[in-house]
């Protein structure tokens, strides 16, 4: 089953055109990027339209999407229009690309096979992991911090995420008797549920909550700005959604993963199987801070993090 779900969409093809494109004498050709759903939801499809947009405008070559992508059948229907096509790098936007790639891997061998957060097994796959726990231990500091009560919760999608353990550890050594609900959704997209969670974590005096799902995180931060509440924002940097709720976020540059991807297979460096990246490889970053975040405590975050990409080292190491 595939991470996004919906209504079975109209696939789109679109070629990208641009002008003035650079020259590109690497390896790299076309690519196609596999959507689970739509580009067009602001936070996980519409990052992962953005990296290809960026490759398009380093690489000054033709690059392809297709949306709706959720079943195996339309995904072997597409890697077959993208050879077609002359794409040599096709990115499945989600982990659940990860095992129709392996199987397709062969069939397709001048093709490479990039996925996301799943387990690449084949010489021409290849897929992409955040090293998610630093990130989620640095909005938990800030969330005990911001929390009157001194009870933070975390909606999350599964217990896989490692910036729910994160985030638990920031959020107890930033205040020693922090309490931490953890709720799990199962699922990326159910928002009812989410929101279910978020009114129970309120009844029991939550005041500050992480939703770490790309696909419900939106209407509970809405919902927790409606009650006048605080936030830590996931994927995207989402201080948009209201400056005096989302404290900070914890941002995952989908879009400069991408391009580092492109980069490397274009220089014949991309190594195939099950890659990871963090701070230090600049794809992952905390958001702006609410100016209810006092600056004294947000220069000591700046002095925590930089820590972390210069050693590798959390606060409570």
């Amino acid at each position: 089953m595939f991470k996004k779900f919906g209504a079975v969409l109209i696939v789109f093809i679109l070629l990208l055109g641009g002008c003035a494109k650079p020259m590109n004498n690497g390896k790299l050709e076309k690519v196609g990027l596999l959507v689970p759903e739509t580009i067009h939801d602001q936070v996980w499809g519409t990052e992962g339209y953005k990296g290809l947009l960026k490759i398009q405008s380093d690489f000054g070559i033709d690059v392809f999407y297709k949306e709706g992508m959720n079943s195996n059948i339309i995904v072997e229907q597409a890697v077959k229009d993208f050879k077609e096509k002359g794409v040599n790098l096709i990115i499945g936007h989600g982990s659940d690309y990860s095992e129709i790639f392996n199987e397709l891997a062969s069939d397709y061998k001048n093709i490479h096979f990039v996925s996301f957060n799943g387990d690449a097994r084949e010489p021409n796959t290849t897929s992409l992991r955040f090293e998610a726990n630093a990130m989620g231990f640095f909005g938990g500091m800030v969330a005990a911090e911001m929390s009157k009560t001194k009870k933070v919760g975390v909606i999350a999608a599964f217990e896989w995420q490692p910036e729910v353990e994160g985030f638990y550890e920031g959020a107890e050594y930033q205040v020693e008797n922090a309490e931490v609900d953890i709720r799990y959704v199962n699922n990326w997209d159910n928002s009812e549920k989410a929101l279910q969670m978020l009114h129970e974590m309120m009844k029991n005096g939550v005041d500050v909550v992480y939703p770490a799902g790309d696909g419900f995180n939106v209407p509970v931060i809405e919902k927790i700005k409606e009650k006048g509440l605080y936030a830590i924002g996931f994927v995207s940097d989402q201080k948009d959604l209201g400056e005096s709720t989302v404290l900070t976020s914890t941002v995952q540059h989908v879009d400069s993963l991408y391009e580092l991807a492109a980069q490397k297979f274009n220089e014949n460096e991309l190594k195939s199987g099950n890659l990871y990246f963090d701070f230090q490889d600049g794809v992952i970053s905390m958001g702006e801070y609410s100016p209810s975040v006092d600056k004294a405590f947000q220069k000591k975050m700046d002095k925590h993090i930089k820590r972390y990409i210069e050693t590798g080292k959390l606060p409570n190491e």
